[in-house]
């Protein structure tokens, strides 16, 4: 009881600091991150081993709490009261026991209130495609999914079907009925799901993350097979997102996959959250639409090209990351040097500041 009242008095310090994470390591006091920084809350005490094996009991159901003690680590969904729901982990480090918990908003923020292109709302508006949202961990490409099937939701009477690990975002169904399945709850595992989804009668399709070549495999499938499907990498840019894609596949596969990425895909969205100068971080990002040059460039082993599509792109939609890092320092919303940070060509960004 004493941890449980611990963790409660650590995440209304959470929700209160507007942080967006909690970490609680043996050794260390707990940790909040706010606005990409992280802070040690100097008030509380550095937890003891006990303290974290007692909050590990406080956050996992026996159930997972064996998973757990079994595989020495866990992704898992924790709700605090009706206030706070949050994605969690827990794992072993140095034989004692750590946690990080990262904050779910229970409001899906739309791509406006999250400084987001409208130019994403156009894939959401497709009858069936395949789109990714990329970036390092920690960097919103859930928040931005989110964003993407509530704009579903809310216009269009369709079947939306969620394979997450854990479940992040709770959605209310509005126009369009909508399943939420957690892997280890509800489902074994991604593919599993993927291949039973197919006989769901399902419109939309939400992966929470691409893990193996069977998920992409299936995920490339069910967008060509008349499905709007919507999935995360942890990759760069678009195209190592491809590169990645298609390396992930075994050499004799290699071919049939960049066929099928090249008709199926819709879209890559890569972004950065950059710490603001008025505070908060504020989105920087990178958009490729397909179109028949890069559809071309894909088939033909070219994706070392892409950027340059991406680059003098925009009558066709397409965002430069670069070019949004400027418009932020021009706009007085990042400084140049975080902007110099962020960018993977800081050499091209200087001559556009």
């Amino acid at each position: 009881m004493e941890h449980m009242q611990q963790l409660e008095h650590l995440i209304e310090t959470v929700v209160k600091e507007g942080a967006s994470d909690l970490h609680l390591v043996h050794g260390y006091r707990p940790t909040v991150r706010v606005s990409g920084l992280l802070v040690p809350l100097v008030k509380e005490e550095v937890l003891s081993e006990e303290d974290s094996v007692g909050f590990m009991e406080a956050l996992l159901s026996s159930e997972n709490r064996e998973f757990f003690l079994r595989d020495k680590e866990i992704d898992f969904s924790y709700a605090y009261r009706n206030e706070a729901r949050f994605r969690g982990n827990c794992y072993y480090t140095r034989g004692g026991i750590g946690i990080a918990l990262r904050l779910i908003p229970r409001h899906i923020k739309t791509l406006e209130e999250l400084n987001l292109p409208d130019a994403l709302r156009r894939f959401t508006e497709l009858p069936q495609g395949f789109f990714l949202v990329v970036g390092p961990v920690g960097q919103g490409k859930s928040t931005t999914l989110a964003a993407m099937i509530e704009i579903v939701n809310t216009s269009r009477a369709e079947h939306i079907v969620t394979i997450e690990d854990p479940i992040e975002y709770l959605f209310e169904p509005q126009k369009s009925m909508i399943d939420q399945r957690e892997v280890r709850v509800d489902t074994a595992d991604f593919h599993i799901a993927l291949r039973q989804a197919f006989r769901q009668d399902i419109d939309v399709l939400l992966i929470g993350e691409m893990r193996s070549p069977e998920t992409i495999s299936a995920a490339v499938t069910a967008a060509e097979t008349g499905h709007l499907v919507f999935s995360t990498l942890h990759t760069n840019n678009a195209a190592q997102t491809i590169d990645r894609i298609i390396d992930s596949f075994p050499a004799s596969q290699q071919d049939q996959i960049r066929v099928q990425l090249a008709g199926s895909l819709a879209g890559i969205f890569s972004q950065r959250l950059i710490p603001r100068i008025s505070g908060g971080l504020v989105p920087a990002y990178e958009l490729l639409v397909n179109n028949n040059a890069v559809s071309n460039l894909i088939r033909e082993r070219r994706t070392h090209e892409i950027n340059t599509v991406i680059e003098t792109g925009l009558e066709s939609g397409m965002v430069d990351m670069n070019r949004s890092l400027a418009e932020l320092v021009r706009a007085g919303d990042v400084t140049v040097e975080e902007a110099r940070r962020h960018s993977l060509n800081p050499k091209v960004l200087e001559k556009m500041l």
